[in-house]
């Protein structure tokens, strides 16, 4: 199961998180300075996935853009791997680049996108 989401910036800068269990808020910025000094310390050349806690970290970079899931120990990393990037290409399809979505997640909060940017199709 997913316990959080969590889009971060190469400065360490939380972008976007998503907690689908309950955690204070006082403890949710500890634990997202821990994960994202977990994850932004390691080389390219080492697994995307980290035994953390009581939970296990599986984490994708992005140009400058690192996504970082956690999950309970029971969860498939590979499944939640390719989860990562497929949540990547549905981005990446909607706003033409994944390189903007840093740009469109200033100071933690969605900022209105160019219209030309932004597809017109509808999603389904």
């Amino acid at each position: 199961m997913i316990k959080f989401f969590l889009m971060v910036n190469k400065q360490g800068q939380t972008r976007l998180s998503k907690y689908y269990e309950h955690v204070d808020v006082n403890k949710r910025t500890l634990l997202e300075t821990e994960v994202i000094k977990s994850c932004l310390s390691r080389s390219n050349e080492q697994c995307s996935f980290i035994e953390y806690k009581d939970f296990k970290l599986i984490y994708r970079q992005y140009a400058a853009l690192f996504i970082v899931v956690g999950v309970n120990d029971t969860e498939n990393e590979m499944a939640i791997y390719e989860f990562i990037h497929n949540f990547v290409e549905v981005l990446d399809e909607y706003f033409s680049r994944v390189e903007p979505i840093n740009e469109l997640l200033k100071r933690g909060s969605a900022l209105e996108p160019q219209q030309a940017s932004v597809s017109t199709t509808p999603i389904y």
